[in-house]
């Protein structure tokens, strides 16, 4: 069996690498920006200049996209030019109505469509433990669920789609808490209170776990060198809110959550990681939080 990578960003790099060292197959791989593809070819990946050869020649594509447009037609060039029998892994944030649109395509063309986004940034990405929520035909999990396993702990949420609705959950939750992160240390600074000690005091309490001790440090550095872009978290809150509003529901803390992105992006620091939220509350509480000179 070939597989193919699409897609080699922050998430997508270190996905593929850990693909291609795990899964046993052949594995190609395609980035629109060469150098990306740098890490997949040393770890024994086949770089290809053209996507239509993953198309035409991979049995299974997985594909991690950063836009609705991007995603949509690279679903439509698989039906163009793979052949029936095929499956498609989306790993990308993708909102349900659209996974569901393109399913309905994918099926009549004879070919399988997964939808399977992932949690964690970069480090999970990295040490192939990312939370994989995965949506479509349960016998085609079944039998890509090694291969998804390669990544991370992959999950079956049921039908196509709810895949999608199970990673927006996710991300409502940790924009939530990130943006709690945020105000909390900002809160912090202004009272005047060393930030690492209250780090040090509270990693152990209720407001601990993995995202505190991946954020906070970044917060306490003023390093905003994204491992998971506000850009793509963004994305995902504009998506609940608009599945949201088909559900004919209030979500009043996703609501501030994008209140704050939306900031961010007024003011061009939406391509920073998500500790860099952070700067809005310095915005509105004139203080500065953190040490150090600003990373990027």
């Amino acid at each position: 069996m070939k597989i193919g990578f699409l897609g080699m960003g922050v998430m997508g790099g270190p996905m593929s690498i850990n693909v291609v060292k795990k899964c046993g197959c052949e594995v190609y791989g395609y980035d629109v920006v060469k150098s990306h593809m740098k890490g997949f070819v040393e770890a024994g990946g086949t770089a290809v200049k053209d996507p239509v050869e993953i198309y035409r020649n991979c049995d299974v594509i997985m594909q991690i996209l950063p836009t609705h447009p991007i995603i949509i037609n690279s679903v439509e060039q698989a039906v163009k030019y793979g052949k029936p029998g095929n499956i498609i892994i989306d790993l990308s944030s993708t909102a349900p109505h659209i996974i569901q649109e393109l399913y309905q395509k994918v099926e009549a063309a004879g070919l399988y469509l997964l939808d399977s986004p992932v949690s964690g940034g970069n480090p999970a990405a990295i040490a192939g433990t990312l939370a994989i929520m995965t949506g479509g035909d349960r016998e085609i999990f079944d039998r890509m669920k090694p291969y998804l396993a390669c990544m991370g702990d992959p999950v079956y949420t049921g039908k196509t789609g709810s895949g999608s609705v199970t990673k927006l959950v996710n991300n409502m939750i940790a924009g939530a808490y990130m943006v709690a992160m945020a105000e909390g240390y900002a809160f912090a600074a202004k009272a005047g209170i060393d930030l690492q000690t209250t780090f040090e005091a509270t990693r152990g309490g209720f407001a601990g776990g993995p995202a505190y001790d991946n954020k906070v440090p970044k917060i306490i550095h003023r390093d905003y060198v994204p491992g998971a872009r506000i850009a793509v978290h963004r994305k995902d809150i504009i998506n609940a809110k608009h599945y949201a509003h088909k559900l004919d529901i209030d979500t009043p803390m996703t609501d501030v959550v994008l209140a704050v992105m939306d900031w961010m992006n007024d003011n061009g620091h939406i391509d920073e990681d998500q500790a860099a939220m952070v700067k809005y509350y310095e915005d509105k509480m004139d203080v500065k939080v953190g040490s150090g000179e600003e990373k990027v």
